[in-house]
């Protein structure tokens, strides 16, 4: 029942093996207590096993269990979707927060990962306005969790495998960035893989899913479009540097963002997420694998094409 890249996430450490190891009977009791049947082959994410189901009036349906090795990422996530209520986003059928579980509306499997990347940008840009609410009092602040991981990147200048330089300019412009206030409820991951296909009005609608959903500012947002489907980069005669500015300038202007303002952003979350790749090898007790030095060194790439 779980997926082997699913399975390979014991190598995160005690917690993700004690979450992997309840998981069958988790998923027992909730099919059971929801009436649910399985409807196809498991689908997981980094953080999630996703099996499609039907409800017991035959709905099509997908059954999301999150992992508790990384529970504020998922806390609030059902509390974003029923804010949304399918505006740009998978709808939320039911939801059972303490045992992160939630049934949410079967979408086709289709995501932007084969479109032509600028039109992805166009695409992701578009679906900023529909989930940037106004802030919303339950969730947290998306300046807490950067203060923090600001914090634990400083303590680690000494040894994490990024130029010292890029370091002390990370953390100097988190420092101003979190002491703005929030203006909008944020997706947090939102790139290639977490748009799906799905309907709305009988048309075809593109539609997020898997948000990480905080209280933040917009320009947050445009990193991870930068950093995944990084091996595209290169191709048709371009450089790498220039990949990642044109998409970084489709992203600004189609949602009309601060292009200072979102290039500081991606910076800082650039040389974070180098940071976690570090941290979850010295959380294992182990060196860093080839695939996490190579993260890093895309990390830092992005960091200095969007400055360049």
């Amino acid at each position: 029942m779980i997926p082997p890249g699913l399975d390979r996430q014991r190598s995160l450490g005690p917690d993700w093996e004690a979450w992997l190891d309840r998981l069958p009977a988790l998923v027992d009791a909730v099919v059971g207590e929801w009436e649910l049947t399985l409807d196809g082959a498991a689908m997981h994410g980094f953080c999630s096993l996703v099996l499609p189901v039907r409800t017991p009036n035959g709905t099509e349906a997908v059954l999301k269990l999150h992992t508790d090795a990384e529970a504020e990422e998922s806390d609030h996530e059902h509390l974003a979707l029923q804010r949304w209520r399918g505006r740009g986003a998978v709808r939320l059928l039911r939801a059972d927060p303490g045992r992160r579980a939630l049934l949410l509306e079967r979408l086709d499997p289709v995501d932007l990962t084969d479109h032509w990347d600028v039109e992805a940008c166009e695409i992701v840009a578009g679906l900023y306005e529909r989930v940037h609410v106004p802030p919303m009092p339950q969730l947290r602040e998306q300046a807490s969790y950067v203060a923090r991981w600001t914090a634990a990147l400083e303590r680690d200048a000494h040894a994490v495998p990024v130029p010292r330089r890029l370091v002390e300019q990370a953390t100097s412009l988190a420092h101003d960035l979190v002491g703005k206030p929030a203006t909008a409820v944020i997706h947090g991951d939102l790139h290639y893989e977490n748009v799906l296909l799905g309907e709305r009005g009988g048309e075809p609608t593109w539609l997020v899913i898997d948000p990480k959903p905080t209280n933040g500012d917009p320009h947050y947002e445009i990193e991870p479009m930068l950093r995944n489907r990084f091996e595209e980069y290169g191709a048709a005669g371009h450089s790498v540097r220039d990949g990642i500015r044109r998409r970084f300038h489709t992203l600004v202007d189609t949602a009309d963002l601060d292009e200072p303002r979102a290039r500081d952003w991606v910076v800082v979350r650039s040389i974070l997420d180098a940071h976690w790749a570090f941290t979850d090898a010295r959380r294992a007790g182990r060196a860093m694998t080839a695939e996490e030095n190579e993260h890093v060194t895309r990390c830092i790439t992005v960091a200095k094409a969007v400055q360049d």
